[in-house]
């Protein structure tokens, strides 16, 4: 192992991530009721350029009337790109009237480390007015071509000083129009291509993740109706390493708090392994064997990943 360790820099439950229009107050309302773990209220792609200014009004309502966090959630809001005009205003307004009641800003189209940088440093001199005690962190939308070429120094940002970065996501539609990739479909098999058609692009942003102490997330799943294709591509991403998957309707909730979930005998499993080889330790030995299966200190590793995933639910929901 090497002696230069990035260790997580903080766990947060996000098996599902719920995405909803900052324009539709309605479904604010309903998704801070739902099983989701993790809410974002859009303010980018699913708003239409009219509605940008009300979207951005409800958003910073709903942050300050629902009280997210004694919900079970974690709340985000997605931004407008830094490449528009809107962009500037939604992290004003956000953070002046509502970010002690945010917890996170999803950054779209993220280029480039500098691209973190410019919101962070508002982030900082917004907090610094207010006088918030809270610290807002931020995630990177990898979603374009410079993004994914810069991913690794994307990732590497946030073990600067006072870097609030804290995740990465893999949006599939906006990266399969910059790849001009031969394809009109969110996240699902491309019938063209002999196998996943995101695999290496997701394996090398979860790569860059690990590396740097980040939670890697994955994104759409377009078709809503077809809850075996969502599935399918949770469990691809969650073979890759990513712990969440976004729902672009209530129905996907359920589908990615399943798949991201470790099953009971998985848990059983990787606590056995961790007792038996307390009990080796004990012995002198440094290996053990368990079912007849061989485990050592990589097994262990393997085997904490999936409690620690176990106990934030249960601290979540009991």
């Amino acid at each position: 192992m090497s002696h230069t360790l990035f260790p997580l820099r903080r766990q947060r439950l996000q098996r599902s991530e719920l995405a909803v229009p900052g324009s539709d107050p309605t479904m604010i309302e309903k998704a801070a009721d739902s099983a989701a773990d993790y809410v974002f209220l859009d303010l980018e792609d699913a708003v239409a350029p009219p509605e940008k200014e009300k979207a951005r009004r409800n958003v910073v309502a709903a942050l300050q009337e629902i009280d997210w966090a004694a919900k079970g959630k974690t709340v985000s809001v997605r931004i407008n790109g830094l490449d528009t005009h809107y962009m500037y205003r939604d992290v004003v307004d956000v953070m002046e009237q509502a970010g002690d009641r945010v917890h996170t800003l999803l950054v779209p189209k993220v280029g480039t480390a500098a691209d973190l940088y410019m919101v962070e440093a508002l982030l900082n001199q917004i907090e610094q007015a207010k006088g918030y005690t809270t610290k807002v962190a931020t995630e990177a939308l990898i979603e374009t071509a410079l993004g994914m070429a810069n991913v690794e120094d994307i990732a590497r940002s946030a073990t600067l000083p006072g870097a609030r970065l804290e995740a990465m996501h893999f949006g599939v539609a906006d990266f399969a129009a910059s790849m001009r990739a031969r394809t009109v479909n969110i996240g699902g098999l491309n019938p063209s291509y002999p196998g996943d058609q995101w695999h290496a692009a997701i394996a090398r942003m979860v790569t860059a993740c690990r590396a740097f102490g980040l939670r890697a997330i994955d994104g759409p799943f377009g078709d809503f109706k077809d809850p075996e294709g969502y599935q399918d591509g949770a469990r691809r991403a969650a073979a890759l390493g990513c712990e969440g998957k976004w729902a672009i309707h209530p129905s996907q909730i359920a589908l990615a708090n399943d798949v991201f979930s470790p099953p009971a005998a998985e848990v059983e499993r990787a606590r056995a392994i961790v007792k038996a080889l307390r009990e080796a330790e004990a012995a002198g030995k440094g290996a053990a064997s368990l079912d007849g299966k061989m485990i050592d200190a990589a097994s262990e590793r393997m085997a904490a990943n999936v409690i620690a995933i176990d106990d934030a639910i249960r601290a979540a929901h009991g």
